[in-house]
This record gives structure tokens, C-alpha cells and sequence, in this order.
């Protein structure tokens, strides 16, 4: 087997017809030898910030000496990212090998797992043999029947921001998607909360109290946020002054700060965390496709806000970056996403939309997202590839701000195109 046909191999397995639940991954990481029950986790939930918050509990666990797995979803430039073990994504012949050490077992199985739930054993494998110290495990979906929730009682259970997405799976309400999320919390497990969400924070609270499990919701009211230009955020929280964050949207000091508790609350379980340690993960975080700036002159963004709560962030951090600028927007959303109300979030900073289809069936054709911001007043043109989206937004756009967003799955092929240009 090759690389490409090991990806084959993962990716030829879709969700179609099959029922959510753990019995799959069980059954085939215990076909493995259960390389999860060797491992420690830091378990990472919520709707929006998730990514992000791991890269962050990663990059100070590192800084701090530890040997610390990541696993995150999805992947912006190569399907390795997912898999990375002290910043360093998993090699093509080890992603090789061991997808041909899980085929036989997946085959052996009556119920086929679904691709997430191949990826996850791959994973644990990955993370037992490179004798990980800690793994920052990032949720796929939800939380109670997600892939990641065969996990024993993990070090820290991390809930980020919460907001209405997934709805169809998770919905319809808020208290249901927190009760979703609030399925990775285990008996006597610490959680951290960011909260701010009375519907949902009381679903939390519930459960951790139902678990037995010490609750700890971020305090924002420790956190001041200094100031922010194109390269770095400054913040102080909680004692840690005047922290430069280079991830530059204008809420990431909050997730900073939903990191920084996790990673005190880990430090009373006996983990060795100085602050001088978390200083320069958070210094040193690297996380692309979130509010990356590719060019400063003039401003080629990428982001990856695909869901009303997110582009709400995304919009005040383009206030707050390129105070009175209008951008070209290059566009691109999922047919099963709030787009109406994305699209309401946008236009009044919109001096012009570019739509592309994204290469995924649930992208929403690029015409009919054009007509969709036609109809409410704004300047649309579709394009036909990637490609050609890139290249006619910065033609629109001329000295004036592009920003490209509406989905993490073509985040990839924007820069690879820009940087073509």
C-alpha cells in the first residue's frame, strides 16, 4: 500500500447508514489492543474555539517538557495534520504502515467503522507507540457518541464556546448540544467550562455534578485584552502579563484563557506546568486557517467561520484588525449551514462577494450562494474552481483587504492559489 491508497482507503468510508455509537471504535481498538487504555488525554469539546484551544493546551504542554499527542479535525494543507505528536505531524510511511495494521481488523468487523472512527484508531496507535505523555484529543462531533469519547476518565475535560451548530444531529436546542458536549465528561474527571451560556452552562453544571466531576468555569472577568495588530494579539490573564498571542482574531485571548485554566487545574492534578511554560506555548501557537493573515499589504485573510456563532467572532475580529475597510469576501458555505444569517453578519463590511463551491457534497453551489447575497442587496459573482475565486477576488479588491471564508475545507486550496499568484 501506498500513501494514496492508504487515504483511499480511509476516506472510502462514509457515514451513510450507519447508527452513532462507540461500539465500532471499541471493538476495533480493542481488535488493536486497546492502545487508548495506555495513553492520558486532555479532552476537548464545544462548537467554536475547540481547535484552536487544543493547539494552545498543546503547544504549553511541549513547551513544558511533556511528549504530548494532538488530534484535531479537519485538516487544512494534508490529511497528517490530524495526527501530530510534539508539533510534528505524523510521516506518510508510519500513516502507511499502520493503516495496513487496522485494515484487517476494520475488514474483520460486521459493522464497518466510518471514516472518523478509522482516523481515531490510527491515532491511538500513533500516540501508544510514540509513548505520548499526554494526548490533546479534539472531539469530531458532539461529544456523548463521538468517535473520541472511548477514552477512560481523561486528566481534564475542556468544553469551549457554545453556539447553535450541527443542530440536525445534535439539536434543537441549546440545552441539547450542551447535554451532546457534556457526554465527554466522566466520573470524577475536572472540567473546564468557558460557559457565558445560561441555557447550557446549567446542562454542564448538571452533569459534572451528576459525575462527581470539579467543575471550573473561565473567569473572564481576570482577562484585559491590550491590544492587537496583524502579527499578535497582547493579553494578561489571571497573573500571566502581557502575553503575545500570534493568533490574531480578537477572540482568541478567550480561548488563551479557557487553555490557561485547563492547564492550572492539570497542574493540581500533579502535572509539572510552569507559567514561564504556558508564556511560550501560547507565544509559540501555530494554528493556520483560523484569522491567518497570508499577506499584511494589502491583507489577504483565511478563516475558517463556518457557522453563524463563529462568523459573529470573525466579523467583530475584521472591526477591530481594519477599523472602517470593506473587503472582498471570497465565499464559500455548507448547503446545511445558517446562511442567511452568516450572510446578515457580513454584508454591511462587504464591498464585494466572490463564491466558490468548496470540494465537498455539501457545499452549497456557488451560484446559488451569489443569488443568496444578490437578493439582500449585495454585489455576487460566482466562480467556477478555487482557483479562479482567489484570483478574480484579488483582482476585485485591488490595494483593499480579501478575506476568504464560510469553511475550514477549502482552506487549503485558497492557499495554495494565493501563493501561485
Amino acid at each position: 500500500m501506498n500513501y494514496e491508497e492508504a487515504l483511499r482507503y480511509i476516506h472510502a468510508v462514509q457515514w451513510a447508514g450507519h447508527k452513532p455509537g462507540l461500539t465500532r471504535t471499541r471493538t476495533l481498538l480493542a481488535a488493536l489492543g486497546n492502545p487508548h487504555k495506555q495513553l492520558k488525554f486532555v479532552h476537548v469539546a464545544g462548537t467554536n474555539g475547540k481547535g484552536s484551544t487544543a493547539a494552545m493546551l498543546a503547544s504549553c504542554l511541549r513547551a513544558a517538557g511533556y511528549r504530548v499527542g494532538l488530534y484535531t479535525s479537519p485538516f487544512i494543507n494534508r490529511f497528517n495534520e490530524r495526527i501530530q505528536v510534539n508539533g510534528e505531524q505524523i510521516p506518510d510511511d508510519e500513516l502507511v504502515r499502520l493503516v495496513e495494521t487496522v485494515k484487517p481488523a476494520a475488514d474483520a468487523m460486521v459493522d464497518v467503522p466510518t471514516e472518523f472512527e478509522i482516523i481515531t484508531a490510527l491515532g491511538m496507535l500513533y500516540f501508544a507507540e510514540t509513548k505520548c505523555d499526554i494526548v490533546v484529543l479534539e472531539v469530531g462531533l458532539g461529544g456523548t457518541l463521538d468517535s473520541t469519547n472511548v477514552i477512560d476518565p481523561p486528566e481534564c475535560a475542556v468544553i469551549t464556546a457554545l453556539g447553535m451548530d450541527h443542530v440536525k444531529e445534535l439539536g434543537p436546542t441549546l440545552a441539547d448540544i450542551a447535554s451532546a458536549k457534556a457526554g465527554i465528561i466522566k466520573p470524577g474527571s475536572p472540567v473546564v467550562s468557558y460557559g457565558g451560556v445560561p441555557e447550557a452552562d446549567a446542562v454542564i453544571a448538571r452533569v459534572a455534578k451528576e459525575q462527581h466531576a470539579p467543575l471550573t468555569v473561565v473567569d473572564f472577568n481576570k482577562l484585559t485584552i491590550d491590544g492587537g495588530d496583524l502579527d499578535a494579539v497582547t493579553f494578561d490573564f489571571d497573573g500571566l502579563n502581557g502575553i503575545r498571542l500570534p493568533l490574531i482574531g480578537s477572540y482568541q485571548p478567550r480561548n488563551a484563557a479557557t487553555a490557561i485554566t485547563a492547564l492550572r487545574v492539570l497542574r493540581g492534578r500533579g502535572w509539572n506546568i510552569p507559567d514561564n511554560a504556558i508564556r511560550t506555548g501560547l507565544e509559540q501557537v501555530s494554528w493556520p486557517g483560523r484569522f491567518e493573515l497570508l499577506r499584511h499589504a494589502p491583507a489577504f485573510l483565511l478563516d475558517g467561520s463556518h457557522n453563524a456563532h463563529g462568523m459573529r467572532a470573525t466579523v467583530q475580529s475584521l472591526r477591530d484588525r481594519f477599523p472602517g475597510q470593506k473587503f472582498v469576501f471570497l465565499l464559500s458555505i455548507m448547503a446545511d449551514k445558517d446562511v442567511d444569517e452568516m450572510l446578515e453578519l457580513l454584508l454591511p463590511l462587504a464591498k464585494q462577494f466572490v463564491t466558490v463551491a468548496a470540494h465537498t457534497p455539501r457545499a452549497m453551489p456557488a451560484e446559488t450562494l451569489a443569488e443568496h447575497i444578490r437578493v439582500r442587496g449585495g454585489k455576487a459573482e460566482s466562480a467556477s474552481t478555487i482557483e479562479a475565486g482567489v484570483a478574480r477576488a484579488v483582482t476585485l479588491a485591488g490595494s483593499g483587504p480579501v478575506c476568504a471564508l464560510g469553511t475550514l475545507y477549502f482552506s487549503g486550496e485558497v492557499r495554495e492559489a494565493f501563493q501561485k499568484l
